[in-house]
């Protein structure tokens, strides 16, 4: 009885936190799909493409902080949160992670 119950209590925990872990990677692909594929995608503007893993290798060699950081502020000709200012860090880091995810 006291494992049914215990078990009761933890397992909404853990459902939640399972789908709080797999959300970032579902919104990086949709930030990325509305607001970093134009570039991204293509390469316009010397922006690194998705799936080019030598383009991202030397970013990510200088930790996702500076990534992150870039992004953020913006770097070269990409402009602040990639010309979204309505995206959040959290999005903007989440977009990163999946394009660098799938740039290995």
């Amino acid at each position: 009885m006291k494992h049914t119950i215990l078990l009761a209590t933890l397992l909404p925990a853990v459902l939640a936190t399972a789908t709080a872990s797999a959300a970032p990677a579902a919104n990086g692909e949709k930030v990325y799909q509305a607001t970093c594929m134009a570039c991204h995608g293509t390469g316009v503007m010397g922006a690194p493409k998705v799936g080019d893993a030598a383009a991202w290798k030397p970013r990510v060699a200088q930790g996702m902080a500076t990534v992150y950081g870039n992004a953020t502020k913006g770097f070269k000709m990409m402009p602040p949160r990639g010309g979204n200012p309505g995206l959040k860090d959290e999005e903007i880091k989440a977009a990163i992670d999946f394009m660098v995810s799938k740039s290995k």
